[in-house]
Order: C-alpha cells, then sequence, then structure tokens
C-alpha cells in the first residue's frame, strides 16, 4: 500500500511540472512584407534604384535573407494590365539582399524618351513570394550636361558661387553641393534657377568646397548629371561696414556734441572720430568708440570744427568717411 501512494504521489507531482501543452501552430511560412518607398532616378547614363527592405516578414519573423525581384518596361497602352506588365517587363539583375537600404544602378540606354515603370517584391530563402510594391515611373531623357566653370568668391554676405551649364530642356535647375570644415562629404545645400548662388552660412577662416549638379523634375522626369569638378575656399574678411550716415555737430556750452545712426554689422568694433579746424585737413580724434556719440570738449570759442566718422570691424577694415559736419563755439 506505501509504495502505491508513493507511486500515485509522484505521478501527480510530474503531472504538475508539464504544465498545459498548446495546439499545435502552423511553420511560419515567412513571406517578406511588401516595399512602399520605392524610388528611381535618372543620373547621367544611368537609373538609380532605391528602397528599404522591411526588417520582418508577414509572420512577424526577421527576415534574414533572400532574393529581389525587381523589374522594368515601358509604360503599356491602356487599358494596362499589371500581370501583363510584368510577364513581359525585363528582370534587372538585383541579386541577394539585407534588410535595411538597399541600391542598384542599371544602364539607361535603350530607354531615353520612354516613360519606363518600375515594381519590385522581395523573395524568401524558399522564393515565396511577397506582394509587389507600387509603380514608379520615370521618364528618361538625354544625359544631362556637367555644370563647368565653378568659382567661389569672399563677398559682404558670405560666399558667391557661380559656374557654367546648360540651359536646357525646360525646368533644369542646379544643386549645388557644400562641404564644410571637416565634413567627410558634401550635401546639398541649395537648388537655384540660376547661375549663381550667395551662401551666407559662412565663417571667415573656415574652409568650404563646392560642386554643382544640374537637375531636371519635370512631370515624371528626375534625372541629374554628373557633379561638377569641387573648388575650394577660406573666406578672409576684408570689407568694411557701411559709411555711417546722419552725422550732426550741435555746439553746447563747452563742448561740440556729435551723434550719429548707429550701424548694423554684427562684427562692428566700433567708429573712429575725425577732426579739422578751418581749412586744415582732417585728423583722427578719437576711436574706436563703441556709441554712435561723443562729446569733443578739447575746443576753443570763435574756431570753425569740422567732423566725420567712419565705422571699423573687428578684423580692422575701416569705412570711408562720412559726410562731414560742423560747429562752433560762439
Amino acid at each position: 500500500m506505501r509504495l502505491r501512494w508513493t507511486g500515485l504521489l509522484i505521478t501527480a507531482a510530474l503531472l504538475a511540472s508539464c504544465g498545459y501543452v498548446g495546439d499545435p501552430q502552423p511553420p511560419a511560412l515567412k513571406i517578406p512584407a511588401r516595399v512602399t518607398d520605392l524610388a528611381a532616378t535618372q543620373v547621367e547614363d544611368r537609373i538609380r534604384i532605391r528602397f528599404t527592405v522591411p526588417e520582418l516578414t508577414l509572420d512577424g519573423v526577421m527576415l534574414r535573407r533572400g532574393k529581389v525581384d525587381l523589374r522594368a518596361g515601358p509604360y503599356a497602352a491602356s487599358p494596362f494590365d499589371a500581370e501583363a506588365w510584368a510577364a513581359q517587363a525585363k528582370a534587372l539583375d538585383a541579386g541577394e539582399f539585407k534588410t535595411g537600404p538597399y541600391e542598384l544602378d542599371v544602364p539607361a540606354a535603350g530607354w531615353a524618351g520612354q516613360e519606363v515603370l518600375f515594381r519590385v517584391r522581395l523573395l524568401n530563402e524558399r522564393l515565396r513570394a511577397g506582394e509587389w510594391s507600387d509603380f514608379v515611373t520615370l521618364h528618361v531623357v538625354a544625359p544631362l550636361e556637367r555644370p563647368f566653370g565653378v568659382k567661389a568668391e569672399a563677398v559682404p554676405e558670405g560666399v558667391r558661387v557661380s559656374w557654367e551649364g546648360p540651359r536646357k530642356p525646360e525646368g533644369l535647375m542646379f544643386r549645388v553641393l557644400r562641404r564644410a570644415g571637416q565634413q567627410p562629404e558634401a550635401s546639398p545645400a541649395a537648388t537655384v534657377n540660376g547661375l549663381e548662388w550667395n551662401d551666407t552660412n559662412t565663417r571667415y577662416g573656415e574652409t568650404y568646397s563646392y560642386a554643382v549638379v544640374a537637375a531636371l523634375e519635370a512631370g515624371n522626369a528626375r534625372a541629374q548629371s554628373a557633379a561638377s569638378e569641387s573648388v575650394t575656399i577660406v573666406p578672409v574678411d576684408r570689407f568694411a561696414p557701411t559709411v555711417p550716415k546722419g552725422l550732426t555737430a550741435l555746439a553746447a556750452p563747452a563742448s561740440i556734441e556729435l551723434s550719429w545712426d548707429p550701424n548694423s554689422e554684427p562684427d562692428l568694433a566700433g567708429y573712429f572720430v575725425y577732426r579739422a579746424a578751418g581749412e586744415g585737413e582732417f585728423a583722427r580724434l578719437v576711436g574706436p568708440l563703441p556709441a554712435p556719440h561723443y562729446s569733443d570738449k578739447e575746443v576753443q570759442t570763435g574756431v570753425r570744427y569740422r567732423y566725420a566718422v567712419s565705422a571699423v570691424d573687428q578684423a580692422g577694415n575701416e569705412s570711408a568717411r562720412s559726410r562731414s559736419a560742423e560747429a562752433s563755439l560762439p
């Protein structure tokens, strides 16, 4: 009897430790998710295709590896049949993929002047295919001419970049690429319609490199040229402040009081005051003054004094002298 009870207790303990066994689950199919950000751009005589490979399958499993089914072909006459298009479209040699950003360049030869459609889907390692992406349409054009003759010069506003380049086709723009200081590579800084651009986000003494790309974005055309040769500049401050305005000279009981309109330059260091007695030559009297006013107490009764002021920046660049103002003590 004792052995029987011992056996029952052991059996009960084993059953309690096993827990509940759920229903069997079907194996994960690991079908890749749909690509949602397919993009195509023409770069010179090639077409650059980009998209992002999703990390998870439709089952929520990590997508380890697989193949890219990328197809391209001209737009078919209406009514458009997506399956018929896929059957006759050119399968591009896209190879395998890894999760994350994907990029492929393919020749544009043979498609110039045509509307070309692109579509992609992903296949897992067992060649089970996910859904097709949306179509992306690209109007392929003749390769754009590369800009040339890029120049960069320091100007009071910053750095002026100018270049030569094509004027056609209609809708052509220019994208300026800039690399500042120790940045590892250039990045787009501006897109303009003309042949010059002022970079106002610069500092004196720092290094800047510029290159220019011709770009076309009109309708379904998305094309760009090769980048021009780059030009490098270290801008130096050789630009004086503007000439001060509004100078007045008023006689007081024992002084002549000067005032003028303040300058607005951010690197302004101050003002110089010049004085001439009678018909004599102007000589610097004082400066640099931090504020736009001065009280001249070194004056004599009955002498006519003429005054002018200039502005100077922190680099020592001095403006021309202002228009003169005169006064004398009675």
